[in-house]
């Protein structure tokens, strides 16, 4: 950091004048160095440090992640192929619950890895329908149960992420 008659230089680039400052740590940084958060500019070092207090799984977090989900999701995706025009209801619900089954589970602990595979263990428990609908030659249980996996991971996934991680 240099300053010159007033003027801030960016932290990591001197040559680069600026105005604007990291609002964590107060350091200058020029606009190829700001993240933009939900909070105002900060650096990216701070950034780094605050995902680091973000993930808090524990080993042992993922793979009972990956059962309970895969279990809850084939429970549903059993279902899928039978309500037919009523999943476009229920998949949501269906994604919120496992949702919160999941936060149970892992104590609310959270990673960006859980959150992935949380969507591949619901994918995993709802194969053995698409198969089946696959083999008989089921299209229109093939269709619901696709429009099931869809409305229940994109829910599942935003009630598990919550906020964005830059």
């Amino acid at each position: 950091m240099t300053e010159a008659a007033g003027e801030l230089f960016c932290y990591n680039h001197p040559q680069n004048p600026t105005g604007l400052r990291c609002n964590k740590c107060e350091k200058p940084i020029c606009a190829k160095c700001a993240v933009k958060t939900p909070t105002g500019y900060r650096c990216k070092e701070c950034v780094r440090g605050q995902q680091k207090v973000f993930e808090t799984a524990q080993w042992f977090d993922y793979p009972l992640l990956m059962g309970v989900v895969a279990l809850l999701a084939g429970i549903g995706g059993f279902g899928a192929g039978k309500l037919y025009f009523f999943t476009i209801f229920l998949a949501p619900v269906a994604g919120g619950i496992i949702a919160e089954a999941a936060r149970f589970v892992t104590r609310r602990r959270r990673s960006r890895l859980l959150f992935r595979l949380a969507i591949v263990a619901a994918v995993m428990g709802c194969l053995p329908f698409i198969a089946i609908h696959l083999i008989t030659f089921n299209l229109m249980g093939l269709l619901w149960q696709g429009v099931y996996l869809f409305l229940m991971t994109s829910t599942l996934y935003y009630r598990l992420s919550g906020i964005k991680i830059i």
